[in-house]
């Protein structure tokens, strides 16, 4: 009997051991907690080289950060809904409001980083003044970017849309002055449009900066068009819900926010890539 009693006085304490352990590891590993990596899903240019240029610094605030390479619009965004990556930097924030509309997703924005200009690009025109009648544009099938080159349009008085349309969500069937009957193939992927560049396949071609960066085009000096420094299409960090005042994301925004790091964005792509404030949203 008092063996007995012994043995479970053990079997009570070792319980009890064990049950503060796995209260000690919940807490180090739940979603309050304060991991020391951060895994992150980005597109190569220019997302991934900002990223792994702020790795140094963010290890001084006691951080790892480990970069995923994507190179798609679909997968970073399923990826950081499955868990296998904390966060993803390549979206601008109305696709990441498309995304979480049309998908469900639970993601917020944890903070802008930087601007990526659209341009239009042509291998034929040197101005916009000598578009022929009935030329065709070639944008990429991404929905949220056709507001911003409708934008673009409207500024070089090409274009005009119905009047109260938000020019954020617009689409082309929006538009209601054309007077060049300028016509629009939105059926390729973002990524190809370098290619359909390339091969010289329309008159115009608009393509997002990162994509043109990695095809040794310079928005800056080789769009005939470019996208305005006021735009609202910035470059954000997009993490789960719940999980943008994580003392890791918090490190990783203000890294990316100092000065030499902003500089060095500027000098690294020559103002095609453009820093924004740490308060923008």
């Amino acid at each position: 009997m008092k063996l007995n009693k012994k043995i479970t006085g053990l079997l009570a304490v070792l319980a009890l051991a064990t049950f503060a352990l796995s209260a000690c590891g919940a807490k180090q590993n739940d979603s309050s907690g304060d991991s020391k990596k951060l895994i992150i899903g980005a597109s190569p240019t220019p997302h991934a080289e900002i990223l792994n240029h702020v790795k140094a610094d963010l290890k001084k605030e006691g951080y790892e950060l480990e970069v995923k390479v994507f190179d798609d619009y679909v997968l970073p965004n399923k990826a950081l809904e499955d868990g296998s990556i904390d966060a993803n930097y390549f979206q601008h924030i109305p696709y990441l409001n498309l995304q979480i509309k049309e998908n469900g997703y639970k993601f917020e924005n944890a903070g802008a980083v930087h601007l990526e200009p659209i341009g239009i690009y042509s291998k034929d025109l040197k101005d916009i003044k000598d578009l022929k009648e009935g030329s065709t544009l070639i944008t990429s099938n991404s929905q949220s970017d056709w507001g911003r080159i409708i934008t673009i349009l409207k500024e070089a008085g090409i274009v005009d849309v119905k009047e109260g349309v938000d020019l954020q969500t617009a689409t082309f069937e929006d538009i209601e002055k054309n007077p060049k009957h300028l016509k629009f193939n939105h059926t390729l992927n973002p990524e190809v449009l370098t290619t359909a560049y390339k091969n010289n396949e329309a008159p115009l071609i608009a393509i997002n900066s990162n994509f043109a960066l990695t095809a040794d085009l310079n928005p800056t000096k080789d769009a005939l068009l470019l996208e305005k420094d006021n735009s609202p299409y910035v470059n954000v960090i997009a993490v789960r819900e719940g999980d943008k005042d994580k003392p890791a994301v918090k490190a990783l925004e203000k890294v990316l926010h100092k000065k030499e790091v902003q500089d060095w964005i500027l000098k690294k792509w020559n103002g095609s890539v453009k820093p924004v404030a740490e308060d923008a949203k």
